[in-house]
């Protein structure tokens, strides 16, 4: 466990130092919301009422409103407050502990001594269990003030945050006035069942069975393969493997290779064609003006002797 909170216990000239630790923990399966047609993660967004754009989590202030008015507060005006960074779990009063009624525990945790030697430590638990109270503390815990119940649990001390007096709801129903006439019979009945379940409570037998469930059922998804990448969840595509890239860029190489030996070939025919045509032109051009009909042969006769080549290229 990692300490949450550090500092001392004090009562009269007497100082604890205490570590402090959360005593319990959330055991509920985490779950997300994803897009029912393709497993898509859902996002929200802060969105501005007035401009309708999302909003920066930075530019976000606080505000109270108190139904026709709204008041900003910035976190400039927090920092201007006195915040609470005492160290200390003043010790205010110590009370009969059954007139802490259950309804006003908040937040659970454990006190470890915190000192080379836990004389102090052992002799306020002591004291604690050996005058049956319960020491009501005044703390500062998160930069809030608290009220907290400072207790006996096992063989440590143990700190419980109370909510506020005003924070408890008054349980004001209208039909609990209504008169009801129960009968000795049915009280005795009502008490006999009551003695059939009568039992000493042991919370390891209780278990949450929801969860357990829960848990079952998403091992059986996984086991018969009913899942999704999560990259996938959040849009993200998988790369392909680096095998299809090698393949696909070998084929690639030898169609260009190809391609360009048919635009080789088709160059070097292309060329022959225009060596004919290029002579049969000129026997053109010089019939034209000599006024008879000549053959290519008879213009590549009169050709000079430097075009050889091309006549021998055109004749093969």
């Amino acid at each position: 466990m990692r300490a949450v909170w550090k500092g001392a216990v004090t009562f009269g000239l007497v100082n604890v130092p205490v570590k402090l630790y959360s005593a319990t923990e959330d055991h509920d399966v985490s779950l997300h919301q994803v897009h029912d047609a393709d497993g898509g993660r859902i996002r929200y967004q802060r969105i501005c009422e007035i401009d309708g754009k999302p909003v920066d989590y930075k530019n976000i202030d606080k505000a109270y409103d108190d139904g026709e008015r709204t008041v900003i507060i910035t976190d400039e005006d927090l920092k201007s407050l006195p915040a609470e960074r005492s160290r200390e779990i003043e010790v205010v009063e110590f009370v009969p502990t059954e007139q802490i009624d259950p309804i006003m525990f908040d937040k659970s945790y454990y006190l470890e001594p915190d000192s080379a030697s836990n004389k102090a430590y052992v002799l306020l638990r002591r004291t604690l269990e050996s005058t049956d109270r319960t020491a009501i503390v005044r703390m500062a815990l998160r930069q809030k003030t608290r009220l907290a119940a400072l207790r006996v649990y096992g063989d440590v001390l143990m700190v419980q945050t109370l909510l506020w007096s005003d924070e408890v709801r008054e349980a004001a129903f209208p039909s609990l006035d209504e008169p009801v006439k129960i009968s000795s019979q049915e009280l005795q009945l009502s008490k006999q069942l009551v003695e059939s379940l009568v039992a000493d409570f042991e919370p390891a037998q209780f278990v949450d069975e929801y969860q357990q469930e829960l848990r079952t059922l998403i091992t059986a998804k996984l086991e018969q393969g009913d899942a999704i990448d999560t990259a996938a969840t959040f849009g993200e595509q998988p790369e392909e493997e680096a095998g299809g890239e090698v393949i696909d860029l070998m084929e690639a190489l030898r169609q260009s290779i190809a391609s360009k030996r048919g635009g080789a070939d088709a160059a070097t025919s292309g060329g022959s064609s225009g060596s004919k045509s290029g002579s049969g032109a000129k026997s053109a051009s010089k019939s034209a003006s000599g006024g008879s009909k000549s053959s290519g042969d008879g213009a590549k006769k009169k050709a000079p002797a430097k075009k050889a080549p091309a006549k021998k290229a055109a004749a093969s």
